[in-house]
């Protein structure tokens, strides 16, 4: 993870942090009338910007990310919460960039155009893992603050990350990508190589944030709604507070670790 450090070196990537920044923020403040969770999240096709923008931009997409929901949070739902938003959204336009070309034989390539159906499996993928992580950190965060049940926010952030940047993503790539590559502005054209952290093992990395990422989100979604040991049709009043925390910790733990590996 070097490069989410070593980025501010470069004046190119710190505008393109704050370009995401404004972009993201732009479009997150006028729908704060439209909330889903009143004070927490509302209705947010801004969503796409992160994924799109990190797969472009890489570290600098990823604090655009996290800078943008933080200055949304000012006009609305500012609270503790907006600390676990601002690392949630940092992963959710990191995790793109990362893991993008080292999924095995679903990668299909360093190009992120959007112009074939491998191409959009694995952007779909990326999507999901990205959205995933995103709402496991930030229930995990307000269910330790003792704000929301990890069940209502987790299942919301998923949902309106990931079908937002699903359908809205593709287009967004489709017409940026040629255009900011044409120009050299891909991360990968910016930065040197000894600033970009090496992959001291791929393989395991992404594992690692897959089994995390998925894992938190299940192992959040089941302790908090009782659906892991519930009868059919009756599961709804689950655990509160400590053992959500301590049960999600450890994949948000797994996660990190395979960041570091990639």
């Amino acid at each position: 993870m070097r490069e989410v450090v070593t980025m501010w070196r470069y004046t190119k990537m710190v505008v393109l942090a704050a370009l995401t920044a404004a972009v993201y923020a732009a479009i997150l403040i006028p729908l704060k009338g439209f909330p889903l969770i009143p004070g927490f999240t509302e209705f947010r096709p801004a969503n796409v910007v992160p994924i799109v923008f990190g797969l472009l931009f890489g570290p600098a997409g990823a604090w655009g990310s996290a800078l943008g929901n933080l200055i949304g949070d000012f006009f609305g739902t500012l609270s503790l919460g907006s600390l676990f938003g601002f690392v949630g959204n940092f992963f959710y336009g990191f995790v793109g960039y990362k893991i993008w070309g080292h999924m095995g034989w679903l990668s299909s390539g360093k190009g992120v155009d959007i112009r074939s159906g491998r191409q959009f499996l694995e952007y779909a993928l990326v999507v999901f893992l990205s959205s995933a992580i995103c709402a496991a950190i930030i229930a995990w965060g307000l269910e330790l603050l003792g704000l929301l049940p990890f069940a209502i926010l987790g299942s919301i952030i998923t949902l309106n990350n990931f079908f937002t940047a699903l359908v809205l993503g593709p287009l967004l790539l489709w017409l940026l990508y040629p255009r900011v590559y044409r120009w050299d502005l891909l991360w990968t054209d910016i930065m040197d190589e000894k600033d970009v952290s090496t992959h001291l093992s791929p393989g395991f990395g992404a594992l690692f944030m897959w089994s995390g990422g998925l894992g938190g989100l299940i192992a959040g979604l089941a302790l908090s709604t009782g659906l892991y040991g519930a009868v059919p049709f009756t599961f709804g009043a689950g655990t509160v507070g400590g053992a959500v925390v301590l049960g999600v910790l450890p994949f948000l733990a797994l996660f990190f670790l395979g960041c570091l590996l990639m």
